[in-house]
């Protein structure tokens, strides 16, 4: 969890904050440390997107139990994270306790490039 309260506060939008903050007079780090708490019970859908393809109806009603759909990406291309339909990160997919999960390599900006820390 530490990682992630690190790397919200690492994003352009909360250092912007905390800037606006300094230049109200306010406290940086109570102020934003605070107003980040206030958020942390707010839920949020994730979705991991590992390829797309586009298909005609009439080849989405032949699909059945054991068909093989063909998506845009190679295996062991990097996926991408999207946090309510907005991409946040890329990552790679992780098998942990027979679950999937996405290991974060890079995270990415509204505009789609690389975030440096």
């Amino acid at each position: 969890m530490e990682t992630i309260n690190n790397e919200i506060e690492e994003m352009p939008a909360v250092r912007n904050a905390e800037a606006a903050a300094e230049k109200a007079g306010g406290k940086t780090d109570n102020t934003a440390s605070s107003n980040i708490n206030l958020l942390m019970d707010v839920s949020l859908r994730v979705t991991v997107e590992l390829g797309r393809t586009r298909m005609q109806l009439a080849r989405i009603i032949e699909l059945k139990h054991g068909s093989v759909v063909e998506l845009d990406r190679l295996a062991g291309d990097p996926v991408d994270v999207f946090v309510n339909d907005h991409m946040v990160a890329r990552g790679e997919v992780v098998v942990v306790d027979d679950k999937f999960g996405v290991r974060i390599i890079e995270m990415v900006s509204a505009t789609g490039e690389k975030v440096t820390p």
